[in-house]
């Protein structure tokens, strides 16, 4: 007897539907075919404990098993759900003639128990647009894929309440979330806040302009100056994410498993990779393409701690990216695009000894060796770094003040206010949303100086030696800084400033 069930396969943020045929027939044997991969093909032990301990088994004839299409890879255990419900119709141990109007997913356990997986928001997005009534997958993933309206979710323990939905009508519990609900439930303020810093106003300026418009940021300065502290505040004074942005990263955790039990993601991300991480790990990539660390930070930010500590190798896979705001992985078979959109933050010490640009200690490095260890930031990643921003330590009189700080919570404010001007202003470009995404042509056309603005950055080019790649960087910056005051043109006060947001292009830092 020939059956056919559904499944599904992601490749990169998106899904493909998979038809499982399974047909049982006079003989002996068991023909697993369609590209699986060895998670899949091991699958018939799992599957012939699980039905053992719940009353079923397989049966002791000819079973071949086809993944269509059967050109395309196969990968991991979710498939499992899906072979037993087919083996087990197509030995007539359940009937039930609506197998067409499900996908279904799980892993099972040798007790019959299912266990959670991969990608289930994107496959309930593939499902629904291909027209099937609803998904059937583990009960952690469940509010994951409920997100989807129009589709009927089925969160279960055990193949037992499967087998008994499909054999005998038993009804299974649908799970249903409001998704608006949801992302407005979770939309709770972040863990750290600006009004927790003492001292530090510069910097904390600094971070409201990189907020405003979207600029990466370097901090440099010694070991204890708050660089780490300050990083992990940015999300705090970030605008809220919009629903869309909140599928889109949900999407993203989906694929790699980060969303069990929770729903949809209404934070913005905040990825902090050790110094020793891989390229594949921060790229993404492997045998079967997995999203690394940029993705995962997609409308959020990446911080890179220690900057120079990380390999070069792997410090150049981050050009493409930032450029681009997506990452490409081709295969011989295959290619798959993940969107990488975010908000670089990096710190680094300014020196090997790490006091360099601190006035109350030695300066331990000589200048050769500064130089070789700023040298390991190449200059063209360092190009897509707008803000470079000197942190230095705050003094006891500043810690041990009882007054807080000015909280994220007004700093947001104005970072929104900022980001409304500029969504206005580039409503009818397609690919630009807030100032640091402008190219050339762009801030020429956004950016325009009058003489006396032009005359004073020529000047401080000329005298603090700044390099030609600081030019559209510090206009850039000086339209996020006229769009806080919501000022319509750029005017010397705020080149001025963005003039001081260079250290890293100044003679005696990288030359």
């Amino acid at each position: 007897m020939l059956t056919k069930v559904y499944g599904s396969a992601v490749f990169g943020v998106e899904a493909t539907t998979i038809t499982v045929e399974v047909n049982v027939d006079r003989g002996v044997g068991y023909h697993l075919v369609g590209l699986p991969d060895n998670a899949i093909k091991e699958s018939n032990y799992r599957i012939a404990a699980a039905l053992l301990n719940n009353g079923y088994k397989i049966p002791g004839k000819k079973i071949t098993i086809n993944m269509a299409p059967a050109d395309l890879r196969k990968e991991g255990s979710a498939y499992d759900l899906t072979l037993a419900v087919g083996i087990l119709t197509a030995s007539g141990q359940i009937q039930s003639d609506n197998l067409e109007k499900y996908i279904i997913m799980g892993e099972l356990s040798l007790d019959g128990s299912l266990q959670p997986i991969k990608g289930a928001l994107p496959i309930a997005i593939k499902a629904r647009e291909e027209g099937f009534t609803g998904f059937i997958l583990p009960k952690e993933n469940a509010k994951e894929a409920a997100i989807v309206s129009d589709l009927k979710v089925y969160g279960v323990d055990n193949i037992k309440a499967v087998i008994d939905f499909f054999d005998t009508g038993e009804p299974l519990e649908q799970v249903i979330v409001d998704t608006r609900e949801e992302f407005y439930k979770n939309l709770d303020f972040p863990e750290f806040d600006f009004s927790d810093v003492k001292g530090q106003e510069s910097i904390k300026r600094c971070m409201e302009i990189a907020a405003a418009g979207g600029h990466n940021i370097i901090l440099i300065g010694p070991p204890g100056a708050g660089k780490t502290m300050l990083a992990k505040r940015l999300p705090s004074i970030l605008p809220p994410m919009t629903l869309h942005e909140a599928l889109e990263t949900t999407k993203i955790h989906s694929v790699v498993g980060k969303i069990k039990n929770m729903g949809l993601m209404s934070q913005r991300p905040f990825r902090s990779p050790h110094h020793t991480i891989s390229d594949v790990a921060l790229v993404g990539g492997g045998a079967y393409p997995q999203p690394g660390e940029i993705s995962l930070s997609h409308n959020g930010v990446l911080f890179l701690d220690e900057l120079p500590e990380f390999k070069r190798g792997v410090l150049e896979v981050l050009r493409q990216p930032l450029e681009d705001r997506e990452v490409t992985i081709s295969r011989a078979k295959f290619t798959v695009t993940y969107p990488s959109s975010f908000m670089l933050v990096a710190s680094m010490n300014p020196s090997p000894g790490g006091y360099f640009n601190d006035p109350d200690a030695p300066v331990t490095s000589s200048p050769a060796e500064m130089q070789r260890y700023l040298g390991k930031i190449s200059g063209p990643l360092l190009d897509r770094i707008d803000i470079h921003i000197e942190v230095t330590p705050v003094p006891f009189e500043k810690l041990s003040e009882d007054r807080k700080g000015e909280g994220s919570v007004e700093i947001r404010k104005r970072v929104m206010a900022a980001r409304e001007i500029q969504t206005q202003r580039f409503s009818e470009l397609d690919n630009v949303h807030y100032n640091a995404q402008m190219n050339t042509k762009q801030i020429r056309e956004f950016c325009k100086l009058d003489d006396a603005s032009k005359e004073l950055l020529k000047n401080a080019m000329e005298r603090l030696n700044l390099s030609a790649r600081a030019y559209d960087r510090i206009l850039k910056v000086a339209r996020t800084i006229a769009d806080l005051e919501d000022a319509k043109e750029v005017n010397g006060n705020h080149i001025g400033e963005a003039i001081q947001y260079r250290s890293l292009d100044r003679e005696g830092w990288l030359g």
